[in-house]
């Protein structure tokens, strides 16, 4: 039975962040009718919550300013580090296409980026000093006319009712506003918020189009090349979160609509899935009202898990922080929650905060302690006291040497990135300044990464390694192609992109779907 259609694209995009325009945007400039469905009233997912760094190796930006980047160094880092955690053929799709998607981008006027110094975060073979992050260069509000009302973020307003300036936009939100420009100029690109994703229609094996609602209608959307599933991963949604992680959502630092949904349509299309185990993982730092944020940056003071004791390099990056909070849970350590301890030399947390902290309201809600003495901070966290005290003691002593016995924090070039102090080793600060403070940080993400298997084309593929004709993905909702490795600042969004472009190019230069009887 034949499928009514309301309207008809050639590709139709689901989610509109980072991967979801980039594809959009490189359809509609190859000419086919794209339309581009986002679930809330708001463009730009996780990508405009973000800082937007990209890691896009052998970029000619970067290699502006970095000597050495070449997309053979970065798949030599990358492979090091992934392993056999995502297929090679992945890899190497995304580290030798990176450049060739910076190139097409800044050919729009729209579409500008700058290097900026943000390490790459592992020590490993491939590693480029200084790091290969590229940034979208800040984008004044009103340029962006009609479609500024409906940029997602910052999070400090969304999430946490801040009032702020949005005249300028930087970071994720000058990067989404400025792919909303480049859509926008383009004739053949509809953008479409408040549309929810429902379903995929599959004739005779072949996905030709989407079911969606927008309101109170539904809408059968027909797609003559083909469907790009960008909408994220299934941070959002508890269930999901406990079937494949055996976890809750509610530190996630996604936007709540990153329910999975283009995953389960995926599955019920036959789709493989893999790394469902896996996420962007991050530490947050608690605040009232169960709600939580990112943190990174920090530059002061020592975590310590239920037992008292540090576990980790707190200068790690936030994503190994996050790793090491897992590894303590599956060796079972009491690894949650930890808390962060530092000095009155601080007045607020030490480190960057998308959102600002109320030390009041944090007090209020018994999520900042207080003590003249760290046994007595150590009573109010319910942490054995002499424990505590000898590991402050201890923290203080590698102050004074320069040398984190333990730890080694201070020794990479990421650990020295933020670091603040004027002491041997400027990462290590003492924690001896009465009244010592405590707040407390979780184990939050950036992000699912597990999903969708997809080949080097961003196709959908089955259990048995065939195409899903008509089906594509990229992003958070497919299995990553870093596997289970956050290889440096900016690869969520960069391998989102990467494979947005490369489903738009395999749909420019694909066949068009028959039209059933």
């Amino acid at each position: 039975m034949s499928t009514r259609w309301n309207e008809t694209h050639d590709v139709v995009v689901i989610g509109s962040g980072g991967g979801g325009l980039t594809a959009a945007y490189t359809a509609g400039s190859a000419g086919l009718r794209t339309v581009v469905l986002e679930k809330s009233e708001y463009f730009g997912g996780m990508t405009a919550y973000s800082g937007a760094c990209l890691w896009l190796p052998g970029n000619h930006i970067a290699g502006k300013t970095e000597e050495g980047d070449t997309p053979e160094r970065a798949l030599e880092y990358v492979r090091v580090l992934v392993g056999d955690s995502a297929p090679e053929e992945m890899q190497r799709a995304y580290v030798t296409n990176a450049a060739r998607v910076v190139e097409f981008l800044t050919q729009n006027p729209a579409l500008r980026f700058h290097h900026g110094p943000f390490p790459d975060y592992y020590d490993a073979p491939g590693r480029v000093p200084g790091g290969r992050g590229i940034f979208p260069a800040p984008l004044a509000g009103a340029e962006l006319g009609d479609l500024a009302g409906n940029l997602r973020g910052p999070m400090a307003k969304h999430r946490f009712g801040r009032e702020m300036d949005l005249s300028r936009l930087d970071g994720g939100r000058a990067l989404i506003g400025r792919l909303l420009l480049a859509v926008s100029g383009l004739e053949a690109v509809k953008l479409q918020s408040g549309t929810s994703f429902t379903d995929l229609v599959i004739d005779n094996g072949r996905v030709t189009g989407v079911v969606a609602r927008h309101g109170q209608q539904t809408t059968r959307i027909r797609a003559e090349r083909g469907v790009v599933l960008a909408a994220g991963g299934f941070e959002a949604n508890a269930e999901l979160r406990r079937r494949w992680q055996g976890r809750d959502s509610e530190w996630t630092n996604a936007p709540e609509t990153h329910t999975g949904d283009a995953i389960v349509a995926g599955i019920a299309a036959g789709a493989a899935i893999a790394g469902m185990e896996n996420a962007w993982w991050a530490t947050n730092l608690a605040y009232p009202g169960g709600k939580s944020a990112f943190i990174v940056g920090f530059h002061g003071g020592l975590f310590v898990n239920g037992t008292g004791r540090r576990f980790a390099n707190e200068s790690l990056p936030y994503t190994q922080m996050g790793q090491a909070i897992v590894d303590l849970e599956a060796m079972g350590e009491p690894a949650l929650p930890v808390y962060w301890i530092f000095d009155d030399r601080f007045e607020s947390v030490p480190c960057i905060v998308e959102v600002e902290p109320d030390r009041e309201e944090l007090r209020a809600a018994g999520l900042w302690h207080t003590a003249d003495t760290i046994e007595g901070l150590a009573s109010r966290l319910d942490l054995p006291g002499e424990v505590l005290a000898a590991t402050v003691a201890r923290f203080n002593s590698h102050t004074a040497s320069g040398v984190d016995e333990d730890f080694h924090r201070g020794e990479d070039e990421f650990d020295l990135f933020f670091a603040r102090g004027d002491g041997p080793n400027p990462c290590l600060v003492p924690v001896d300044r009465a009244p010592f403070h405590a707040v407390r940080i979780g184990l939050g993400d950036l992000g699912t990464k597990g999903g969708l298997v997809t080949d080097p084309d961003a196709r959908v593929l089955t259990e048995s390694g065939t195409a899903i004709p008509g089906l594509y993905a990229t992003g958070n909702t497919t299995a990553s192609a870093t596997g289970n490795v956050y290889p440096g600042p900016g690869a969520p969004i960069g391998t989102s992109m990467v494979f947005g472009f490369l489903a738009a190019r395999h749909l420019a230069a694909g066949s068009v779907a028959p039209q059933p009887a």
